[in-house]
């Protein structure tokens, strides 16, 4: 079997910037689990692992307009200290916002803290060294979530 949509993946990897520093890697834990064609990867590395088959081992280079996107001015904003109450603030921690994104504290001033909206990967080409694993038909049910269901049961 090839990879293709509605196929369920198990791959190994390591995802490393193009300063060669290693960003995520799976060595040494379970494989990523995904139901391809469904958008649980970015694009880049979904079309990269197209057609590939049980055993291969492919390197992917992924511009960020496939990857995270380029960073984005507007994601950036300066809001009052005050919005965190009494909780203690540091440049680098991350926060959820109340519509579920994630924002990172890039400088905090004397009334004010600046948070950063963009993946911490935006703007950032992405290299990936992959191992497929394994690859099944997924499962009817797998089809309709839009996700792979572990084993022993529904994960999501």
């Amino acid at each position: 079997m090839i990879i293709s949509n509605d196929a369920v993946v198990s791959i190994h990897y390591t995802l490393s910037d193009n300063d060669g520093n290693i960003l995520d890697s799976s060595s040494g834990k379970d494989p990523l689990h995904y139901l391809h064609g469904h958008g649980n990867l970015i694009i880049g590395m979904e079309e990269g692992l197209e057609g590939k088959a049980n055993g291969d081992r492919v390197s992917l280079t992924i511009a960020p307009e496939k990857g995270y996107g380029e960073k984005s001015d507007k994601l950036i904003q300066k809001v009052p200290k005050s919005a965190f109450g009494d909780q203690r603030v540091d440049k680098g921690m991350q926060f959820n916002t109340e519509n579920g994104h994630i924002v990172t504290i890039t400088d905090i001033g004397k009334d004010d803290v600046t948070v950063d909206g963009n993946h911490p990967l935006a703007g950032v080409h992405l290299n990936f060294e992959v191992e497929v694993i394994n690859i099944r038909q997924a499962t009817k049910e797998e089809v309709e979530h839009g996700h792979v269901h572990e084993p022993g049961g529904h994960a999501h």
